[in-house]
């Protein structure tokens, strides 16, 4: 892929800025002031008890996964809803992620519990994640003209994705349960459990919940199903649910493609240009022919 010259210039001098080194270093402060204070926890327990709990590393693993997550959530939207509108290219939130949170969440690695494949299907979820979020920001910013609301129509997409989907399969799911518990006091007989239905498969879209399911897999119970029963009801037993995870990132992927395609698409007058430059190449010849 062929790089925008004038955006590899901007992210050469972003990148040596002392503004992008402040930002790494307050970032990194807090997630090693972090990890410090959990493995100065975990030692006094020792002092104390004589034993080692394992799970408050795995759950330093959570903080700081969750913190990266959090970042892409807000930050990527912000960043690219004014990419088009704004003029302006200066994404550095990549090397703010590639080069902070690794030798922390390696910490890890000491005691076990989270292997390497582990960590890059985290780091894939946080990429597409990126991508998904940052593409609604280009849409946005190639479809209005005022960096604002650019800005507000895509956090309002991100929060209905993020809010609105867990909270259309909870109340599917409350009136679900109302409707048999209903039909169980009229009968006084079984009835099947409740569930939100259909609406279960548009959290495929919601970036909260993949991000859930993969970091409960990894550090968590490990049971993603469990966690879907208790709050949407019973759930469909086929392949997608059964491979929730991959089916999700697609899902994204495909979807921020589409955006960025449809932003790109947005932006280049191509059909106008051919049709202006076949007027052009027309009027000319009738010139010279007079």
């Amino acid at each position: 892929m062929k790089w925008n010259p004038v955006y590899r210039r901007e992210l050469t001098i972003n990148s040596r800025s002392v503004s992008l080194a402040a930002i790494l270093l307050i970032f990194d402060s807090i997630l090693a002031v972090a990890a410090l204070l959990n493995m100065y926890s975990v030692v006094g327990q020792v002092k104390v008890t004589a034993e080692i709990q394992y799970s408050r590393f795995l759950e330093l693993y959570t903080f700081v996964s969750s913190i990266e997550f959090i970042m892409l959530m807000f930050i990527m939207p912000a960043l690219t809803a004014s990419s088009v509108s704004g003029e302006r290219e200066k994404q550095t939130l990549e090397l703010m992620l590639t080069t902070s949170a690794l030798p922390i969440q390696s910490l890890v690695f000491v005691y076990g519990g989270i292997t390497i494949t582990d960590m890059a299907m985290l780091f894939v979820c946080h990429g597409i994640v990126a991508a998904f979020t940052g593409g609604i920001g280009m849409f946005y910013s190639s479809l209005f003209k005022r960096s604002t609301i650019a800005t507000v129509c895509a956090y309002a997409t991100i929060v209905i994705l993020a809010a609105g989907t867990y909270a259309l399969n909870v109340f599917a799911y409350r009136m679900d349960m109302n409707e048999i518990n209903t039909y169980l006091n009229a009968l006084n007989a079984s009835a099947r459990q409740a569930s939100s239905g259909g609406f279960i498969y548009l959290l495929l879209l919601n970036p909260a919940v993949t991000f859930f399911a993969v970091i409960t897999r990894q550090a968590g119970s490990g049971n993603v199903r469990l966690a879907f029963e208790q709050w949407f009801g019973a759930q469909p037993d086929n392949a997608v649910t059964a491979h929730w995870i991959p089916v999700s990132l697609c899902l994204q992927l495909l979807a921020a493609v589409v955006l960025i395609a449809a932003a790109v698409h947005t932006i280049t007058p191509v059909h106008k240009g051919r049709k202006g430059s076949g007027k052009a190449v027309v009027r000319g010849k009738a010139a010279l022919r007079v």
